[in-house]
């Protein structure tokens, strides 16, 4: 088993936390649309999702400053990602319509 001091720990599991609400938020959007407000709170679905963005980011932030994740090599691995959506998604190409 891994050896996880327990200020490490607590920040993966809110990270991990974070990361469901982002994809439950997102689903939200699917179904619904972004303008749809919840029947509750009357937050649309737009705003919550930035709202459980923010959150995730928060999180992400603290663990490049806890050292449990490194800055340089996220960034990499972002920008490679970004190559390999330019070249394989239709997200950068012109709509031909």
């Amino acid at each position: 088993m891994l050896n996880i001091q327990s200020v490490d720990k607590e920040i993966l599991l809110i990270t991990q936390e974070e990361c469901a609400e982002v994809s439950q938020a997102i689903s939200k959007v699917f179904r619904f649309g972004l303008t749809e407000c919840h029947p509750t709170t009357k937050i649309n679905n737009q705003a919550h999702l930035e709202e459980e963005i923010g959150d995730l980011l928060c999180m992400i932030e603290l663990m490049m400053q806890y050292k449990i994740i490194d800055k340089e090599a996220c960034e990499a691995a972002r920008l490679q990602k970004l190559n390999k959506l330019t070249k394989w998604s239709t997200i950068f190409k012109e709509k031909t319509e």
